[in-house]
């Protein structure tokens, strides 16, 4: 039976991450990449990244520069 180790994420002291899985900032990235939003520099700045994604979205959709809908 093979053993495999499971590789936790590494991360630099001082990054905060959103977990969009728990909802929540993490300081260091505690959960897959596949479940996190950042790094961020600060925890504010990552307790508010999904507010900060939505803007982007809304921005990029409506770039008439990106926007190829009729």
């Amino acid at each position: 039976m093979a053993v495999f180790r499971v590789k936790k994420p590494a991360g630099k002291p001082g990054e905060w991450f959103y977990c969009i899985e728990h909802k929540r900032a993490e300081e260091g990235p505690d959960c897959p990449s596949k479940n996190r939003f950042g790094p961020y520099p600060t925890k504010a700045a990552a307790e508010h990244a999904m507010e900060t994604a939505a803007e982007r979205n809304l921005e990029w959709d409506t770039d008439p520069r990106w926007n190829d809908r009729s």
